[in-house]
């Protein structure tokens, strides 16, 4: 038998094996000690997703949307020349960070001004240098109130709150250097609200990112000292042996070295997600040790020697435990079929070092115990525990002669479960995972309660001509846009080329903010005379460099860009849905006629941004959660049927590992627990795990059928026993395992360990009183059958 010759083979080649693991462990140490924090944003949309391609030919033209931090305060004193001196101080020393591209406040503005000599416009700074006097200070309060460019971007209505933007490098946006800066800039602004008493509050994407990178990279040291503990305190008060602690410790901890060097080999960095695997694979890998040292002990006491009970517990536990760790590592596999890199990069690591940490457990825990003297009776004395022994002999009679109570309490579990899951809400928020006491998400609020938010919502316009861009055409139908969008309540005052023409249309009529308008054809005509002739960006100064984000070099391209609240992945696909026609009639419909005009006539435009596709990707994992929870019942329905040779009792035998993922749904869906990105994984992850009860039960059942010596009733109970143990001590080590991930500050993640401890303890029930339960009833209806 192939399982035999495995178990013969190990221990034959103790020496050679342990050479092998160390050095080979040896080199994904070095790969693992390479791994990186992942600095940009999660990519849950395929790349060949049309959304994705859209936001990634808008990042080509534009840069990355998403690059400007800011800063806000409440203050009636902004105007006071002290305060003002220190605000236009604080906004100099940002501006000079390493990485920082610009920074907008009311003390770093800039005015056009119309040089009838050269026949040009000048762009000067509003404040040139530190003010002296309290009546300088009112002048630029004056020169700010007329000019309507900048109103509701500075300060709010009230005049009370104040914001700064702070716009970043895009080389440095997606890399390590991104924290430094904010720290940075973290610094100097608290310094500033010391000095003055007062709160700064910090949002902005690059922030908001930052943050959550600090918070994953804590958080995996966090959880593995967390997993390694409580698998250790579980471990020595089951088995009463710091040996059996440090040995299991040491080979969960080999599977965790080679599971961050896969990261590595694979390309991959650390995400929220892939942060979580370290912690997994302790939690996963600490039941192999389990039931091979279960059966090892059971043997001893059959009195075998130690060689033989190695020998018989590898072999036999070796074919269990590789069946049920790959149907756990099916419950992460089927995410490479989402084609998302951030699930697929999960599922497939995830999967990865599963399989491994089996491997490291199966032929390291017999050759380490072969050294180690043999387990005294002492020692041994945890197979016998009147507690559990206790326990498993009520499932066996409860499983024997309450058959009925067993179905008719399943049925009603999973009616009122059902009633529940069908309450569930499907949305995401990009800070949600966040407790509401946090300063991220308080801050973040702050500023959408006076600046509307800071979520990039754009909208990418193609003319699909070069030169177009500039046209009266287009600029009238970019205002229209603009009217448009500024019927919601929701999106900030526009940034966009007509705001800019407005801008400099005003200067050209003397200043008066009255002519803050988009002018003429005739009068736009001549506002172009004293426009720069060299293309946009090429000369030096912020405000020219700034064109280049608004208007690609051909004239071809631009955007106009709105800053929206985190409302919601529903809302955000509401105002896509309502918006996206809105804005092609605009462009495309030809309003004398009613007609779309002529394909060489015809605009591209599209709506994009960081919103976008956030919301575009939370959808699509929602579609494909069905799709992956199926096909990992598929995958292990096929491996039942591999194992029983039975396709109608492999289906019967799914069921007790479906049950809890509809209780599972039920909870979410009455303690309101929506579906999103960070609990979506719960479904197919928790199905794999509780499916190795199944394996497990399934396996030994198999075994003792095979003897011939026993009936089905007698098969059973013997299974309950004997394998019953050891998936109770799996079931509180898998529990307590996924429960660590309470300790988490992502509201997500606090959810994924409740819900998936919760399923997989429902799950242990399941597999040992419902699965044996539907065999004998299988086993009578066929005794029927043939009388």
């Amino acid at each position: 038998m192939f399982w035999n010759r495995v178990s013969s083979f190990i221990l034959a080649n103790r020496v050679f094996i342990l050479v092998v693991v160390f050095l080979s462990t040896l080199f994904m140490g070095y790969q693992a000690s390479q791994v990186k924090l992942s600095y940009e944003l999660a990519k849950i949309l395929p790349v060949t997703d049309p959304e994705f391609q859209r936001y990634e030919s808008f990042k080509a033209h534009f840069g990355q949307d998403g690059n400007v931090m800011v800063l806000g305060i409440e203050s009636d004193s902004m105007y006071q020349l002290a305060f003002f001196k220190d605000w236009y101080a604080l906004s100099q020393t940002i501006k000079r960070i390493d990485g920082i591209k610009d920074v907008v406040a009311n003390a770093s503005l800039y005015d056009i001004v119309r040089d009838d000599t050269a026949q040009t416009f000048r762009i000067v700074p509003l404040v040139p240098r530190p003010i002296t006097t309290q009546a300088g200070v009112d002048s630029v309060r004056e020169r700010i109130a007329r000019l309507p460019f900048y109103r509701g971007l500075v300060q709010d209505s009230t005049g009370r709150a104040h914001l700064m933007a702070i716009t970043f490098d895009q080389k440095e946006l997606n890399t390590k250097n991104r924290i430094a800066i904010v720290r940075h800039v973290e610094a100097v602004a608290d310094s500033f609200g010391r000095a003055h008493a007062l709160t700064v509050r910090m949002s902005g994407m690059p922030y908001i990112r930052t943050e959550f990178t600090a918070k994953v990279s804590q958080e995996m040291g966090l959880f593995m000292g967390l997993a390694f503990l409580v698998t250790a305190v579980i471990l020595f008060y089951f088995f009463r042996s710091m040996t059996v602690v440090l040995t299991a410790l040491a080979v969960v901890a080999v599977g965790v070295i080679w599971a961050t060097g896969y990261i590595v080999l694979l390309g991959y960095d650390i995400t929220l997600l892939t942060g979580l695997i370290p912690p997994l694979i302790i939690v996963i890998g600490v039941p192999n040790v389990i039931f091979l040292l279960n059966r090892y002990h059971e043997e001893l006491n059959r009195e075998c020697s130690k060689v033989n009970a190695l020998a018989i517990a590898t072999s036999k536990v070796g074919e269990t435990t590789f069946f049920a760790n790959v149907t756990t590592s099916i419950g992460f596999f089927v995410f490479y079929f989402t084609a998302s890199p951030l699930l697929l990069q999960f599922g497939l690591v995830a999967s990865f070092g599963i399989m491994t940490t089996f491997v490291v457990s199966l032929v390291l825990i017999p050759v380490i115990f072969s050294y180690l003297p043999t387990p005294s009776p002492k020692m041994r004395a945890h197979l016998d525990r009147r507690q559990i022994n206790g326990f498993l002999s009520w499932v066996d009679h409860v499983v024997h002669h309450r058959r009925a109570a067993i179905y008719l309490f399943i049925a009603f579990v999973t009616a009122l479960s059902v009633l529940g899951a069908l309450r569930i809400n499907a949305i995401g928020y990009v800070v949600d995972d966040l407790p509401k006491n946090d300063p991220i998400y308080t801050d973040l609020k702050f500023i959408e309660s006076r600046f509307k938010g800071v979520m990039p919502f754009e909208v990418s316009i193609d003319t699909k001509r070069a030169g177009r861009v500039l046209t009266p055409q287009t600029l009238t139908k970019i205002r229209l846009l603009e009217r448009e969008v500024d019927t919601y309540a929701e999106f900030t005052r526009p940034l966009s080329l007509v705001e800019a023409v407005k801008f400099f249309y005003q200067s050209y009529r003397g200043g008066d903010p009255k002519y803050y308008a988009l002018p003429g054809a005739l009068e736009l005509g001549r506002l172009a005379a004293f426009l720069p002739k060299q293309r946009p960006g090429a000369t030096g100064g912020n405000t020219a460099s700034n064109f280049k984000a608004y208007l690609d070099s051909t004239r071809r391209y631009t955007r106009v860009s709105f800053q929206m609240p985190d409302v919601g992945t529903v809302r955000t696909t509401q105002l896509l849905n309502e918006l996206q026609p809105k804005i092609d009639s605009i462009f495309n419909i030809d309003r004398a006629t009613g007609k779309r005009v002529a394909p060489d006539e015809q605009y591209d435009v599209r709506i994009t941004g960081n919103s976008v596709v956030f919301t575009k990707g939370n959808d699509y994992l929602l579609e494909n959660l069905a799709e992956s929870t199926i096909l990992a019942i598929l995958l292990v329905s096929v491996i039942l049927i591999i194992l029983l040779r039975d396709i109608r009792l492999s289906l019967i035998a799914i069921l007790p590992s479906v049950v809890p993922l509809i209780v599972t749904a039920g909870i979410m869906g009455l303690f309101d627990i929506h579906l999103k990105p960070s609990t979506i994984l719960i479904f197919s992850i928790a199905f794999g795990i509780s499916s190795d009860g199944t394996i497990y039960f399934i396996t030994k059942y198999r075994d003792e059928l095979r003897s011939g010596q026993l009936t089905i009733n007698e098969a059973v109970s013997r299974t309950i026993r004997y394998t019953g143990l050891s998936m109770f001590y799996t079931a509180i080590i898998l529990f307590a395992g996924f429960a660590i991930f309470t300790a988490s500050t992502f509201q997500g993640t606090v959810a994924l360990g409740i819900l998936v401890s919760i399923t997989l303890l429902m799950g242990m029930a399941s597999n040992l009183i419902l699965l044996p339960a539907f065999l004998l009833t299988v086993d009578q209806r066929r005794k029927k059958d043939e009388l």
